[in-house]
């Protein structure tokens, strides 16, 4: 494709900067290792990236990739990059060109423009041909400057503070999410950073760890990253599920369990996990088994005490593709189940919560303190996230194995002190970049037995589980 005069202009703009490029990156060291840093948050090493507008492929070098691929229109950048990092790929070509995307080794895990929309001639065209580098886990990654900051750094680049720009796009951040519908991404999360990106003796990465991760004065920080996924067109084939149902003290809720969830599946397995029970759970749950031969259902005891403990260990033994927890207490009512896979087959989510705050509650279903409690963690948790979340300690959660096993693999790095399990599968989820949606539920009043929740105990420790995730979520 022949290249416009604008973007000739553009490549040789590049070149000639290209032997400047590392003296920018050492004088602004700082603001780059912030990037770099948050962008390790959102990709794990050993993934297969690509990095669309590399330079001369620090950024990509510093993700540590399996096979990491960069692809630049600057003939300088790419020869540097290629000294530089022999073991990555390094591709002259103009992203904007379809055929030479068409040419990498794809699909790739991540897939990163980092200031690169501001450059871009047709950026929602660029965007809609990634498609055919992506798989549906994919994720793309998009960081940009705010367009609150314009005049300061052309200033910074007419002094000599920063390296000459050519953006000639100030987007603002709904111009961008609007670019990824129109090109078929939908937005995962999104992050404002740097608030101020100097060091300063100490002060810029205080300012940015706790006044630029609040609410309003994050609106104003330097960059702004974007996390999306392909919009799913819905699941080719309908996966298998394990229902997963802790239980103690429930020997009057196992049967009805078992009579009440529906087969909406051709291949569902229930697994029990009972805990500690001193009512004959355990008993009740094998006499259900024998009584039920035609239902897939297994029981373990578990040998650690909290909820948390007993869903690992029921994840740990599960065969099917979808996992799906249900408290025993049946205060979700298991005919709502099939609403959960639904929204999973139909590709809505990939980590669907329950949310008990939407419909009015049934009498005794919620005492009040529980239920304000409920809602101030969830507007916490909204932000840390980012992504809406209304209720964090409904019971029923629902997510892809292959999805748990990589927040199990990673579980060290929030700390294993949750004993619900629904923090660290919420976190875990928001760390993996996975697309979490609520269905709503109209939650009963228990039928038998007494809630296995000390109110006041727990408050106290998901208040520290809450202080510990801004340490991991936001502010390092």
């Amino acid at each position: 494709m022949k290249e416009s005069e604008k973007k000739r202009a553009l490549i040789a703009w590049f070149d000639d900067l290209a032997p400047q490029r590392k003296k920018w990156l050492a004088k602004n060291a700082f603001f780059y290792e912030d990037d770099l840093q948050y962008l390790r948050f959102l990709i794990p090493e050993g993934k297969r990236v690509l990095e669309l507008g590399c330079g001369t492929g620090s950024l990509l070098r510093g993700l540590n990739p399996s096979h990491g691929v960069g692809v630049d229109f600057s003939i300088e950048m790419i020869r540097t990059a290629r000294a530089d990092h022999p073991d990555l790929v390094f591709v002259c070509a103009d992203m904007e060109h379809e055929e030479a995307l068409h040419r990498l080794d794809g699909p790739f895990d991540f897939i990163i423009l980092s200031d690169v929309t501001g450059v871009m001639e047709d950026v929602a065209a660029t965007l809609t041909a990634l498609h055919s580098l992506c798989t549906p886990e994919t994720r793309l990654v998009i960081t940009h400057f705010n367009q609150y900051w314009e005049p300061i750094l052309r200033l910074g680049s007419k002094i000599g503070l920063r390296m000459p720009s050519k953006t000639e796009n100030w987007m603002t951040s709904s111009q961008i999410m609007n670019f990824l519908f129109l090109a078929d991404f939908e937005l995962v999360r999104r992050e404002w950073r740097q608030l101020l990106p100097l060091r300063w003796m100490g002060l810029g990465r205080l300012c940015n760890r706790y006044l630029g991760t609040l609410p309003l004065l994050r609106h104003l920080c330097l960059r702004r990253i974007f996390v999306a996924r392909p919009v799913s067109k819905g699941l080719a084939v309908a996966p298998s599920v394990t229902i997963v149902i802790p239980c103690r003290n429930e020997f009057g809720n196992i049967e009805a369990a078992v009579r009440r969830i529906p087969p909406f599946c051709d291949d569902m397995e229930l697994i029990f996990v009972e805990g500690h029970s001193r009512d004959g759970t355990f008993e009740e749950i094998g006499r259900v088994i024998h009584a039920f031969p035609e239902r897939d259902i297994k029981r373990f005891k578990q040998l650690g005490t909290d909820k948390g403990d007993a869903v690992r260990l029921g994840f740990h033994h599960a065969r099917g593709e979808l996992l799906m927890i249900l408290d025993a207490d049946l205060t979700v009512p298991p005919e709502d189940l099939p609403k959960f896979y639904q929204a999973v087959v139909q590709g809505k989510g990939e980590f669907v919560n329950g949310t008990r705050l939407i419909y009015p509650l049934e009498n005794e279903a919620m005492r009040t303190l529980n239920l304000w409690a409920n809602m101030i963690f969830s507007r916490l948790f909204s932000w840390l996230l980012n992504q809406p979340i209304s209720d964090t300690l409904c019971g029923t959660k629902v997510l892809f194995k292959r999805d748990y096993e990589q927040i199990a693999a990673n579980r060290a790095y929030f700390g294993d002190f949750d004993p619900f399990g629904d923090f660290d599968l919420l976190f875990g989820a928001a760390k993996a970049n996975l697309k979490i949606i609520e269905v709503p539920i109209r939650y009963r009043a228990r039928a038998y037995g007494q809630t296995q929740i000390s109110r006041f105990t727990h408050g106290w420790l998901l208040l520290r589980m809450v202080v510990f995730a801004f340490k991991k979520l936001k502010s390092f």
